[in-house]
């Protein structure tokens, strides 16, 4: 939100008031805060009718500081707020002399100038990150009297600024408004269905605006040298987050949010959807499972999408009888053969729906000020929400998906949750301002530990469309709506190179495109992406996604990305269990892993699946593409030929074929299994050893798919020779394979 006429004037009706010089400090053992006057106050008579910014400086957790900068404190406290994993004993230096007064936790220090004009200077050790200075913070009414405070830290030469949630726009957010506001708009516009008030900075650095309702960003773009942020109300809360590189931000970030949960081996396989206003019925299902298997396509998934209920009655979570008369049966029958099963939900009640006046009568849907159900008839005649800040709600909601579960399910698409109303009433006082974003986290939470309650821990799994910061705990998330073009693949990328930069682990998208029906290039071209992501999904609207739909060659392109895919389970569940312990996104934007290289900046046509494979999707029809190698001698994973960075690759591809290299050094585990996800990963496993450097030695940790210790193997190269030892676990066979060269 933009509140100035370019650089000296406000916009019309908009006033300001600044923090001029600190007046006085109080400090504790582990935080401070300073008072600043609006203006110079040059004797005691200035301090009447002066307004006072107040701001505090502590530390929420290791290398992290929080600010948070209030005008009138007498307000009433909203909820909700995020759940954030707090320390409060983690060392913490106050110092205050006559000149400043400094924070310190771990590397990272806030110095407040106590003397001259206003300045915050954020430093690691003696290197400046970021600054807030005298026209940085303010505390704003506009024409119609709305209150806004609002701060904007500097910005350096070349810095570039990512995250903010899946957004579909430029990747680098420089030059962009954004409004952090849950919104069912597609993939081709400003608007998202994953808003996160996080940013993540080249300069190694990141800024976490601790606020679930509407925050405002201004990327270098109100005022080109500055990044600022914006909330409507009498205070603001922001942490910054410490690096010194982008890994080690979100190393931090998802700390104190939340970190992703681990999901189930058999998620890693393939889905295959009913597509959305497709007409089918058992008899449908089974000819899809059946062609799947007659042409030696491995599917681990099958997933119902909205119509396995009754039109007009989403959701009720009653089978259409009409369609499937023996749900129980099917669902048997598709277990019988090795699937797991996935039903489409969302948590809107249709007035149809005889859970409609079960829960009116209850209390369990959202209600006006005035006492009566909301409703409106978009998406379902005249559908209400489920009130998830009602704990009985909860557990009714979560009651009725646990009959499912019984019945045979085994996860759910937890599709919508954006279109939240702001003129209603919640069960706890919550404010509909706070709620709009926050009702994707409590949500997905619901669904997500019902699962986990009735499956167990690390059985659970969702393919979720909404969420926020912290939502990144109930994996798995997936990009929305979009059109079935090469243009719609490359804005799709942007999206999850955007949301992992935000600190979620696992990403996915629609195989295809969503609206439409892709011509056999887009969709073929499409599925190497698809397979080349944390979760692999068949899914599109008006037809259906199977490959023998567009012609053979999908079918042949499916079936060796998909083996491919199963081929790498080893180092995809190391990159898996990374993300799990650590935060660090399965799939990482090219500045993750090369924070040093200057071209990796703007590059959002590529990513790293993992630490160690540069995958570079083709979006075109002619399978012509160019791509930025970093520095060093890479090998193409397909074919074996090496090229050597840094600089631009151009290549010509077929549809069986995508750049999908190895790292230099990289030693990567492939599994001996190709027909299915969950299988011992270490047993008969083949580690291969790219372009590796003399004396290299790596350990290769393998998880395990039940969640168990797991495998590690130390790999030696000397002398032109590849060694591999197994130094913990077990492993029922292994080898190494050196690739470039030289023995093993």
């Amino acid at each position: 939100m933009k509140f100035t006429d370019g650089y000296w004037q406000l916009r019309p009706g908009v006033t300001v008031l600044r923090p001029g010089a600190v007046e006085s400090i109080e400090p504790d053992e582990r935080a401070f805060t300073v008072f600043a006057p609006i203006g110079k106050i040059t004797g005691r008579g200035d301090t009447l009718n002066r307004p006072v910014v107040t701001v505090r400086f502590s530390s929420p957790a290791p290398g992290v500081v929080g600010v948070t900068i209030g005008h009138h404190s007498g307000g009433l406290p909203k909820q909700p707020r995020f759940a954030l994993a707090e320390n409060a004993e983690h060392p913490v230096q106050v110092e205050v002399t006559g000149l400043s007064a400094r924070l310190t936790t771990g590397e990272l220090t806030v110095r407040v100038a106590l003397t001259g004009a206003w300045r915050v200077d954020f430093l690691r050790g003696d290197r400046l990150v970021t600054s807030s200075t005298e026209r940085s913070i303010g505390v704003v009414t506009d024409a119609d009297g709305r209150k806004y405070v609002h701060d904007r830290l500097a910005l350096g030469v070349g810095e570039t600024i990512y995250g903010l949630g899946e957004r579909f726009g430029a990747y680098v957010k420089n030059g962009q408004t954004v409004d952090i506001w849950n919104a069912d708009g597609g993939t081709a516009s400003e608007q998202a269905y994953k808003n996160v008030p996080f940013y993540l900075s080249s300069a190694g650095y990141g800024v976490f605006v601790d606020h679930p309702e509407h925050v405002s960003f201004e990327v270098g773009s109100e005022v080109v040298s500055q990044t600022q942020f914006s909330v409507p109300g009498q205070s603001l809360t922001y942490h910054l987050i410490d690096g010194p590189t982008p890994k080690d931000v979100l190393r931090r970030y998802t700390a104190l949010t939340g970190r992703p949960a681990r999901v189930p081996a058999w998620s890693y396989g393939l889905w295959l959807s009913t597509s959305f206003t497709t007409s089918y019925d058992e008899k449908t299902v089974t000819e899809f499972i059946d062609g799947m298997a007659e042409r030696d396509l491995p599917l681990s998934v099958f997933h119902f999408d909205c119509f396995w209920m009754r039109q007009f009655h989403w959701v009720d979570f009653i089978w259409d009888p009409a369609t499937f008369p023996d749900p129980e049966g099917m669902l048997r029958r598709l277990h019988e053969r090795g699937l797991k099963v996935c039903v489409w939900i969302n948590p809107y009640i249709a007035q149809r729906s005889y859970l409609f006046e079960e829960g009116r009568q209850a209390g369990y849907l959202v209600r006006n000020p005035d006492g009566s159900i909301w409703q409106w008839d978009k998406w379902q005649a005249g559908m209400a929400l489920v009130d998830f800040t009602n704990p009985e709600a909860v557990a009714w909601y979560a009651g009725k998906l646990k009959t499912l579960l019984d019945m045979g399910v085994d996860c759910f698409k937890t599709d919508f949750g954006e279109r939240i109303p702001t003129d209603v009433v919640w069960h706890d006082g919550a404010d509909p301002q706070h709620m709009h974003n926050y009702y994707s986290y409590l949500y997905n939470k619901t669904v997500f530990e019902l699962l986990a309650a009735e499956r167990g821990e690390g059985e659970a799994v969702v393919f979720a469309r909404s969420a926020t910061a912290g939502g990144q705990q109930f994996p798995v998330h997936w990009g929305g709506d979009c059109e079935s073009t090469f243009v719609a693949m490359a804005e799709s990328l942007r999206g999850g190179l955007s949301l992992a930069a935000s600190g979620f682990g696992y990403w996915s998208h629609d195989i295809g495109g969503f609206e439409g029906t892709p011509d056999p290039a887009v969709f073929k071209r499409w599925i190497a992406f698809g397979l080349l992501s944390s979760h692999s999904r068949l899914h599109g609207s008006g037809s259906y996604r199977v490959p023998w739909a567009y012609d053979d060659e999908a079918v042949d392109v499916l079936r060796r990305f998909t083996r491919l895919k199963l081929s790498l389970m080893p180092y995809l569940a190391a990159a898996a269990e990374e993300a799990h312990r650590e935060g660090v996104p399965v799939l990482r934007p090219m500045i993750l892993e090369f924070p040093d290289d200057p071209a990796t900046a703007y590059l959002d046509r590529q990513y790293m699946l993992g630490p160690d494979l540069l995958v570079a999707p083709v979006m075109s029809a002619d399978g012509q593409i160019t791509y930025y190698v970093p520095a060093g001698t890479w090998t193409h994973l397909m074919t074996g030929a090496q090229v050597t960075g840094p600089g631009w690759v151009t290549e010509k591809h077929g549809y069986d074929s995508v750049p999908v290299l190895a790292r230099p050094g990289a030693v990567i585990p492939f599994g001996s299994v190709t027909d299915r996800p969950d299988y011992p990963w270490a047993d008969g496993v083949r580690l291969r050893l790219f372009s590796p450097t003399p004396g290299q030695r790596s350990r290769v940790r393998i998880p395990s798919p039940d969640g168990g210790t797991g495998t590690e193997f130390e790999v030696r190269y000397r002398d032109g020779t590849a060694t591999v030892e197994l130094v913990a676990g077990v492993s029922s066979g292994y080898s190494c394979e050196l690739t470039g060269g030289g023995r093993s």
